[in-house]
């Protein structure tokens, strides 16, 4: 006789019951989560590191500068449709249900990075290549705008009450593994090939590489069970919202400002110190790009070991305290390790220098997803988070690269990232602040 789902045994116990799950089923969730997030991620930071080369590939032109702005413009775009794609994506997670989100998503972004690995130059089939480069950064807008959301509602959903932040902390987790692998991939690349053929075609390889985990990451959601706490919204005969949007704001205005004040300080320091950065090094700074590659894959592994402690530590301390206490640090520390950066560029000082902030950054990481979560409840909790997090990362971190490449050439002045992470820190404070919510520590 088969065993019983999930569903099937809430039902059978009136949904009222306390459930102690198989290990196996919460690995399997765990994994479930991880693993498409890091694919999802993966593809993103990859076309960051490499955007000199897509640059050149596919938005060709006289001027260096002009060539970057519309890379970087082409990175920014997908962001426009993310809020879209959130809001759509989270109202169908509270309404159908998390597992068939996820599962929705990571069929999107195998599709992107498949356009983006195989696509042609401008140079053999001409503006058909930017368009399509486009098309495919508005799919990854699209399913990113919901992955978050999803996958953190996921693992918070199957998590003991006092331990919401440790297991949420595996959705930073897997962010911080798709830098360290979209590094470490890179580094291998620049080392193994000659820079022009890196420049001209190598770059495709990582994007290759990772549609491979697509059909795993696929098979893997397709046999995870639902989130406990979804199922048990249902089985108590408790509906989710029937407009998960309009209830966001009708009734959780403070908690979708104290989550967009989380996810400032977060998003800027993954599109500025992991994603903007590594190019800002190798174009002002004049560093080769195996140095910044070698430096970053060490720093987001460091990153990728502190994130489930300092989500823990958020289960202790409350999420809100510890990120606060991220954010001022990471704030106050931005400006004078660049400045050590800058007055001698070099691997050892870009890794000091990286891996100093890192500890500030884990505080924010760590405790983000817990805290969000912790903001709504389940039956809008997918497409509340999807707007804190959509609205702060379109503003601080999808616009960041243009922004700062923008400033850059207006002021003149390399310490621009320092003030953009300085005033970042400022408004996430501020919105901490004022969004102080009884739903979260």
């Amino acid at each position: 006789m088969r065993d019983m789902t999930l569903a099937e045994s809430m039902r059978a116990e009136g949904g009222t019951a306390s459930f102690s799950l198989p290990a196996s089923t919460i690995r399997r969730a765990i994994l479930s989560s991880v693993i498409g997030n890091a694919m999802e991620w993966y593809d993103f930071v990859v076309f960051g590191f490499f955007t000199a080369a897509i640059s050149k590939a596919f938005f060709p032109a006289s001027d260096a500068f002009v060539s970057t702005l519309l890379t970087t413009a082409t990175f920014a775009i997908s962001f426009a449709v993310r809020p879209v794609g959130g809001v759509l994506l989270g109202i169908y997670a509270d309404k159908v249900g998390r597992k068939p989100t996820l599962t929705l998503m990571i069929l999107l972004m195998g599709l992107s990075t498949l356009i983006i690995g195989v696509t042609p130059s401008f140079e053999t089939i001409g503006l058909a290549a930017p368009i399509l480069i486009i098309c495919a950064r508005l799919l990854q807008g699209i399913s990113v705008g919901g992955e978050f959301a999803s996958a953190t509602a996921m693992l918070a959903e199957y998590a003991p009450a006092k331990r919401k932040g440790f297991y949420s902390s595996f959705q930073m987790c897997s962010q911080a593994l798709a830098v360290s692998l979209g590094a470490f991939s890179g580094f291998i690349l620049g080392a193994l090939m000659e820079p022009a053929a890196l420049e001209s075609w190598g770059w495709r390889i990582p994007f290759l590489l990772g549609l491979l985990i697509a059909p795993i990451g696929f098979y893997i959601r397709r046999h995870v069970d639902e989130s406990p706490e979804f199922v048990r919204l249902n089985a108590t005969k408790r509906p989710a919202a029937s407009l998960p949007f309009q209830e966001v704001f009708a009734r959780h205005r403070s908690p979708l400002l104290a989550g967009f004040g989380a996810v400032v300080i977060g998003t800027t320091s993954n599109y500025v110190w992991f994603i903007y950065l590594p190019l800002h090094i190798v174009q002002q700074l004049k560093l080769p790009i195996s140095t910044m590659l070698l430096s970053t894959f060490i720093a987001s592994g460091l990153l990728f070991v502190l994130c489930p402690l300092t989500g823990a530590l958020g289960d202790r301390l409350g999420f809100r305290r510890v990120l606060a206490t991220g954010a001022l640090g990471f704030g106050v520390l931005a400006y004078p390790m660049l400045t050590y950066v800058l007055a001698a560029p070099s691997l050892d000082r870009l890794l000091v220098a990286q891996l100093a902030s890192i500890v500030f950054i884990s505080l924010i990481w760590g405790t983000m997803p817990g805290l969000l979560a912790g903001l709504f409840p389940v039956g809008v909790r997918s497409t509340g988070m999807s707007v804190s997090y959509n609205l702060a990362v379109l503003l601080f971190g999808g616009l960041a690269p243009f922004t700062l490449t923008w400033l850059l050439k207006l002021s003149g002045d390399p310490m621009v990232p320092a003030y953009y992470v300085i005033a970042s820190a400022a408004v996430s404070l501020l919105a901490l602040w004022i969004g102080r919510s009884d739903r979260t520590a």
